[in-house]
């Protein structure tokens, strides 16, 4: 019985925190429970959102992709660089890119035997040469009519509600399908919980793996695209803040970093959980700088709480 109750506890703490703290700031500004402004901040999470969604794929299997932020400004790059050259095409073009980026991490982390957060950190510094690249080492702006035209499905809002909601929650329910009902998401689960015994059935684990580090880089790839539609532009170093805040909404969502649990609804409600707190901190006059201590205290303590110390006998 008390396991029972400690599991359901886990489950929805992250939903009991999100709804403490917005009841915290809006109790310090009554304005932020205005409808438009809740609206606003869903929207403004989107992106985190997108981004930190493939990586709980990895997280999930007991890895690390800690090339996302690169590989979101590297496609937004990609996206401004093509668009008035190829039009639409250039969007499958950028999200190919985000997905060979994936690819890369997955196989060299795979293939080489090598640790994860190795692996995609020297993707990452290829996939930031590659967005300079792109980019003539500079900010490309994306022209009105062509933003219009061709992103507007990212920008703008539908029946009222802004269109990178609709992006979010369309994304948020086809991997939660994917995660919950193909024999994939069953073998991610596995092999964070188990992998010798996933390995033991004849299970390529290698693959599955390879095939998670793809999807995380097709997700930031499609998170860098709505970065540069609401912006208007692409730059190498758009997505450059947003690894930290990423992972944070992960192990804040209640995904352990250890692998085998977690799940994209919870890195949907931990990427609200980070937005909030930093319109907390926004309100309360803490810099951009500080945020980003604040966001290193409470992934140690999300980690902390969530990590299944049985799996790991030495920390070293």
């Amino acid at each position: 019985m008390v396991d029972r109750y400690k599991a359901l506890l886990q489950t929805f703490l992250p939903v009991i925190v999100l709804v403490l703290l917005v009841l915290l700031i809006g109790g310090y500004d009554p304005t932020f429970f205005a409808a438009s402004n809740l609206l606003s901040v869903t929207a403004d999470t989107m992106t985190l959102f997108l981004m930190a969604s493939g990586v709980t794929l990895v997280i999930m299997m007991g890895g690390i992709d800690l090339s996302v932020q690169a590989v979101a400004s590297m496609t937004s790059c990609i996206l401004a660089a093509y668009l008035p050259r190829y039009g639409i095409f250039a969007i499958p073009l950028a999200v190919l890119g985000g997905a060979v980026a994936g690819f890369a991490g997955g196989f060299v982390s795979t293939r080489l035997r090598i640790p994860s957060f190795i692996a995609t950190l020297a993707v990452s510094g290829v996939v930031i040469s590659a967005g300079y690249w792109f980019s003539d080492t500079r900010s490309v702006n994306i022209p009105a009519e062509l933003r219009d035209s061709y992103l507007g499905w990212a920008v703008g809002d539908t029946l009222g509600i802004p269109r990178e909601i609709w992006v979010g929650a369309v994304f948020l329910i086809i991997l939660s399908a994917i995660l919950q009902l193909t024999p994939f998401g069953r073998l991610v689960r596995g092999i964070g919980a188990q992998e010798r015994a996933v390995m033991a059935s004849g299970i390529d684990v290698n693959r599955i793996k390879i095939m998670a580090f793809t999807l995380s880089g097709t997700m930031a790839g499609i998170a860098g695209i709505v970065m540069a539609a609401r912006l208007g532009s692409g730059s190498p170093t758009l997505a450059s803040e947003f690894l930290l805040p990423a992972i944070a909404a992960i192990v804040v969502g209640g995904t352990a970093i250890t692998g085998g649990v977690g799940s994209i609804w919870r890195s949907f409600v931990g990427a609200l959980i980070v937005q909030v707190v930093r319109i907390g901190m926004t309100f309360m006059g803490v810099s951009v700088f500080a945020q980003q201590i604040v966001f290193g205290f409470i992934l140690v303590a999300a980690v902390a709480i969530t990590m299944d110390r049985s799996k790991v006998l030495v920390i070293k």
